[in-house]
């Protein structure tokens, strides 16, 4: 929340990468509060959300939807600032407000039908056997086909957008040396856009790989709910703390640092204007 009022107050929302830090707030807002509603289920009916019930149908696809809308924002902020650097080099493209409106638009339309899924008709209210022991009443089928390929990708995509960015940096800094340009700025933010990198890929290492554990555990159990209660569903109540840790990080990750990064990367095309002029001489 302090982050979509501090964007609306500050109307910083003409920036692309504004609008994106806003959506994943709103992702994170949307995780949140699906998250305390299963808690509240939880504390007044256990029994539902062990065994499964229609009542965790609604509330365990709104999650779903929030966690999709995170990893496609967290994809689309990392190949934004990939574009962002990299545009002042071979490549053409620049990101525009309508581009992250249109990028926005379709996670979440992407996000709100494969969540829903379970909504219309993909459940295991009538079928028991390929149940989900961990999110009841949610089918093995559809966490595999929800949880593999996403959890890929939010791994895949923010690691190679970031080691572009480092390796762009890298090229820009041996540049300078070769002109004989100082290079102490490209030094400073390579070393601050590494040590970001690597705190966004690991936050999302953490966060995510215990819920695809859970995933491939349920789709190999043969086990009924009774046996595995309570060590199991303990460890579930542990990776549903992850996801919210990844909640309160993002603000830490991406919005705290932005004027900085921004400062550091309007620096560097300046740098990179005077050695072309300086080599040009």
């Amino acid at each position: 929340c302090t982050v979509i009022f501090t964007r609306l107050a500050t109307r910083d929302l003409h920036k692309p990468i504004s609008i994106l830090f806003c959506n994943l707030a709103v992702s994170d807002l949307f995780t949140s509060f699906s998250g305390f509603w299963i808690s509240m289920l939880f504390i007044t009916n256990p029994d539902i959300t062990i065994f499964g019930s229609q009542v965790m149908l609604a509330p365990y696809s709104l999650y779903t939807t929030s966690i999709l809308s995170t990893i496609y924002n967290l994809m689309s902020i990392g190949v934004e600032r990939y574009l962002a650097v990299a545009k002042s080099m071979r490549t053409r493209f620049r990101v525009g407000r309508s581009h992250s409106m249109v990028v926005v638009f379709i996670s979440w339309v992407l996000a709100f039908f494969l969540g829903c899924l379970p909504l219309m008709g993909w459940n295991c209210l009538q079928a028991e056997r390929s149940i989900s022991v961990l999110y009841s009443p949610f089918c093995v089928d559809y966490l595999v086909f929800i949880t593999l390929p996403n959890v890929v990708l939010a791994f895949l995509v923010p690691l190679f957008t970031y080691l572009r960015i480092i390796i762009i940096l890298r090229k820009r800094k041996l540049r300078m040396q070769a002109c004989s340009q100082a290079t102490s700025t490209y030094k400073s933010a390579e070393t601050q856009v590494a040590r970001t990198s690597i705190s966004i890929w690991l936050l999302a290492l953490v966060s995510y790989s215990p819920f695809l554990a859970g995933v491939i555990f349920d789709a190999t159990n043969q086990r009924c709910h009774i046996d595995l209660y309570p060590g199991v569903y303990i460890f579930r109540n542990c990776t549903a703390m992850l996801v919210t840790i990844t909640c309160l990080g993002n603000p830490l990750l991406y919005t705290l640092r932005l004027k900085e990064l921004g400062a550091k990367l309007k620096t560097l095309r300046c740098l990179s204007a005077n050695r072309v002029r300086a080599c040009a001489i």
